[in-house]
């Protein structure tokens, strides 16, 4: 099981010498890759968030977000080894053929390590900002991942959509890599069951062990029913934890923690169809703390 690392991208920690050296360090320390998100604002007033009834403050984390592609392509240029991955960017906030692009042209800076993590997107001022419908999550997020392998994929490129079409046009550069790796950030039934027929991969948040194993079972079972060979599909479970330099004695978060008990925890994940663990560690610690957090989780780990 690989290990994955959020960049510090947002919030009072993001910085451009904190990305670039965080970046450095996983590769270095043989970390699978390094991950981003998107926010495109943070409204003053209160939101409704995914699974909280009442409108809720945002978090003060959302003040300061760095653009994810081209965050990582800076990173790109300063590495060499270490994959590039979005946890998540809202495909419906964007034209297909504009994000096609920037993946693409991301994945030839790179020399090929783009991972494009999408997911729906959730917050309504969003949409109202960059004037699409929210209703059109669903049907029109699986057209959105359909234009862009249709971007990708050879020139002369058309799509005819419900909700977007391309005139047969020569759209490039073209990606690295043959195939793009596409993983939906999800965690819903019908979420999951939509990765499983339109994905490559699975990209859900880590609740607990329990929630997270029924997951990945959910997935692997829909991809079978949906004729695919669920083997053949990625899942990276984003852990938004605390990665303490000390143990967490007390109601302690599954995969949180020191590195030594986050270790146990990755343990009993093996051979339970996790391909890779991406840690946004939440925990306040300075630039110098979490490299040496990350060393120490590296070495636990293996």
């Amino acid at each position: 099981m690989e290990l994955g690392i959020a960049l510090p991208t947002s919030g009072e920690k993001a910085s451009p010498g904190a990305i670039v050296r965080i970046a450095q360090e996983a590769e270095r320390l043989g970390y699978a890759a390094v991950w981003t998100f998107e926010r495109l604002l943070r409204p003053v007033d209160k939101v409704v968030m995914p699974g909280i009834a009442e409108p809720q403050q945002t978090p003060e984390v959302y003040r300061n977000v760095f653009e994810p592609l081209e965050t990582l392509s800076h990173v790109a240029a300063l590495t060499s080894r270490v994959k590039l991955g979005t946890s998540v960017i809202d495909a419906l906030l964007h034209p297909p053929v504009v994000l096609g692009r920037r993946f693409a042209t991301l994945d030839q800076l790179s020399g090929g390590r783009v991972v494009a993590g999408l997911g729906q997107g959730w917050m309504r001022q969003e949409f109202e900002t960059v004037g699409v419908p929210a209703s059109r999550k669903g049907a029109g997020f699986e057209e959105v991942i359909a234009a862009l392998r249709a971007v990708w994929g050879p020139d002369p490129v058309a799509f005819d959509g419900r909700f977007y079409r391309i005139a047969p046009s020569e759209i490039n550069p073209k990606p690295v890599q043959r195939h793009v790796p596409v993983l939906v950030g999800a965690t819903t039934p019908k979420g999951i069951e939509r990765a499983a027929r339109v994905a490559d991969g699975l990209n859900p948040m880590v609740f607990g062990q329990e929630q997270l194993l029924g997951t990945v079972a959910m997935f692997r079972d829909s991809a079978r029913e949906a004729g695919r060979d669920p083997d053949t599909l990625t899942v990276v479970a984003r852990a938004n934890v605390p990665v303490t330099p000390k143990p967490i004695d007390d109601e302690r978060p599954f995969l949180g923690g020191s590195p030594e008990q986050i270790a146990e925890d990755l343990a009993a994940l093996e051979g339970k169809g996790i391909d890779q663990v991406l840690f946004a560690n939440g925990a306040f610690v300075d630039l110098d703390t979490e490299v040496d957090l990350l060393a120490q989780l590296a070495t636990a780990a293996h």
